[in-house]
């Protein structure tokens, strides 16, 4: 069962009552999921409402974050994993970050050409979602549909980045696992991941292992994680051989997965990195306020009266932006 591909400005987008909404999504309802999503994605008015609703209902989910360089097989992992997990009987929202239309704003790739497989399973949402631009592989509104595939009654959220490269690290900092995927024969698949991406990983798995190369690619994976500055206490990630495309090693990485899951749980890392999720939350959303209430003063006479100041010499650019601060206007924001 998936979402849809995001299109500005279709009537009734925003239609509804908070409340209405969120019971019928908590009951199952994949329309109502469909559209709370949609108001994540747009900042509803009704948005602050919701996220009031959906908090009481929030922090069950396996939230996993599946990562890695271009080429690696991040959709057909994601495909495959969503089936072994519906095998073992779990409920599956999946958020498959996309790169931006430069025309609509909207998510290039749909959901139902990348997964759909699972399209017609009453037990998996999926729903793609536009980048727009914003760096770290991520939307800037995944936190929050994330939140309302949770509260919504899904067993696991699965979040599939974009793909561009060595930037994809901010997923790790949203997920309580991630899932950091390398192929052989990209070259470039070790670098990467000393350049920032192995050091976001809590499971490792090398797919398309069937090709040459494979077994180098866990050797130096190997050594890799061997050279890494680690507690004896700390959690060793561990690399999983998988042929995506074919489902081999799929079950084993759920396994993987869920061994980290009960290890977070064990250590007390999992209210940690929850918590730590939640603070990027709050600090994301009041900055988002804050640059809507900079918006009326960055096209206003007085920025230019100032910088005109500052060019001139009557003033300096210290001076100025204190003065622009102390003519913001007040209110919490929408």
């Amino acid at each position: 069962m998936s979402g849809t591909t995001r299109r500005p400005g279709r009537p009734g987008r925003h239609g509804g009552d908070a409340a209405d909404l969120v019971t019928r999504a908590r009951a199952g309802e994949v329309r109502a999921v469909a559209r709370l999503v949609s108001w994540v994605e747009d900042e509803a008015p009704g948005l602050p409402e919701v996220a009031r609703l959906l908090a009481p209902h929030t922090g069950r989910a396996q939230v996993i974050g599946v990562t890695g360089a271009p080429g690696v097989g991040k959709s057909t992992t994601t495909n495959a994993l969503i089936a072994a997990l519906r095998a073992a009987g779990r409920s599956v929202g999946v958020l498959a970050v996309d790169p931006s239309s430069p025309f609509s704003g909207g998510a290039l790739l749909g959901d139902r050409v990348r997964m759909g497989d699972h399209a017609g399973d009453g037990g998996v949402f999926i729903r793609s979602m536009a980048a727009r631009g914003h760096l770290g592989g991520l939307a800037w509104s995944t936190p929050q549909a994330v939140r309302v595939l949770d509260a919504s009654g899904y067993d696991v959220v699965l979040v599939e980045t974009v793909g561009v490269g060595q930037s994809e690290v901010e997923v790790a900092g949203l997920a309580d696992t991630t899932l950091v995927l390398l192929a052989p024969g990209l070259g470039d698949g070790i670098q990467a991941a000393k350049a920032g991406i192995l050091e976001t990983a809590d499971v490792l798995c090398v797919n398309k292992a069937d090709r040459e190369g494979a077994d180098r690619l866990v050797h130096d994976l190997r050594a890799a994680m061997n050279l890494s500055e680690r507690h004896p206490d700390d959690w060793r990630p561990p690399i999983q051989r998988a042929v995506a495309r074919d489902g081999t090693g799929m079950p084993e990485l759920v396994g993987r997965l869920d061994e980290h899951r009960a290890w977070l749980e064990s250590s007390g890392d999992l209210a940690r990195r929850r918590t730590r999720r939640a603070r990027a939350e709050v600090e994301a959303i009041a900055v988002a306020r804050l640059r809507s209430r900079w918006a009326d003063l960055s096209g206003s006479a007085d920025l230019d009266d100032l910088a005109a100041a500052v060019a001139a010499g009557d003033s300096d650019p210290y001076a100025a932006a204190g003065v622009l601060l102390a003519d913001l206007p007040d209110g919490a924001g929408p």
